[in-house]
């Protein structure tokens, strides 16, 4: 039985990312926040071998309570996905140092933490596998995401020192890079919409209108965790997948032309 815990798996991404591979045969520790946000997916597991893990990835000792509890129940995790994450801010002027430092938290930090937690015992089993759900966003900057692009580049570098350490003990590590995807994410995105007035508002429009003209239908969550599934189940994954018609277009676009043509 293949043990795997999933983080921030009540919506979205993380949610699809459980179902599928509860339904493919692992036993899957979903991390939430707390039970009631994850009931609608023990409901969709429908049986599937699912357990909620409460866990904040925000905080040290929530996460090594949370996974230190899976690892004594089960003796060990086959596969961490870290996927727990959060966009928010504006221009880099507007947005405060207090909200970089949360979006760093959750995406940079939660990520670390969670690695943290599996890392002894697989290095010492041999064997694991370890995902970052990042983002195009880790590849490329955009105007208007200074907290998200900053956060997102630190889970890639992250993930690539981690690969590199990983690889002597058969430990396997991948950044999964998805482009825009229909999850809540997003919708809170729109919740805090830029102010009209502000001096950076047009750089922002255009940088959305280039990124969003790419994007003919998003992809939804579950384009996502085929993607992680594909990852898991290749015999030598790759260090990085993208994933999103966008994404595949929007990251070898950058390549082809120069920093300067890009800023």
């Amino acid at each position: 039985m293949t043990v795997s815990v999933v983080t921030g798996a009540s919506t979205g991404i993380g949610f699809a990312i459980a179902l599928r591979l509860a339904r493919e045969g692992h036993q899957v520790h979903a991390s939430v926040g707390s039970k009631p946000r994850g009931q609608d997916l023990v409901e969709a597991a429908d049986g599937h071998d699912l357990s909620l893990v409460i866990m904040d990835v925000d905080d040290d000792d929530s996460v090594a309570a949370g996974i230190g509890g899976v690892l004594e129940a089960t003796g060990g995790i086959d596969v961490l996905v870290n996927n727990a994450g959060m966009t928010k801010g504006h221009d880099i002027e507007s947005t405060s140092v207090a909200t970089f430092q949360q979006v760093m938290n959750t995406n940079a930090w939660g990520t670390l933490r969670g690695i943290h937690a599996v890392l002894p015992s697989m290095r010492e089993r041999g064997s694991g596998h370890i995902l970052n759900v990042t983002s195009v966003a880790g590849r490329l900057a955009v105007a208007g995401q200074g907290a998200y692009a900053m956060s997102k580049w630190a889970a890639e570098a992250l993930t690539e020192v981690l690969a590199a350490e990983m690889a002597p003990f058969g430990v396997k590590v991948t950044a999964i890079e998805p482009g825009v995807i229909l999850t809540p994410i997003f919708e809170k995105a729109v919740q805090d919409p830029d102010d009209p007035d502000s001096p950076y508002i047009g750089g922002r429009r255009i940088g959305e209108w280039f990124m969003y003209s790419l994007v003919d239908d998003p992809a939804p969550p579950d384009r996502v965790a085929d993607v992680v599934w594909e990852a898991l189940t290749a015999s030598e994954p790759r260090l990085r997948y993208l994933v999103g018609d966008d994404a595949a277009r929007f990251e070898p676009y950058r390549r082809t032309i120069t920093d300067e043509e890009w800023i």
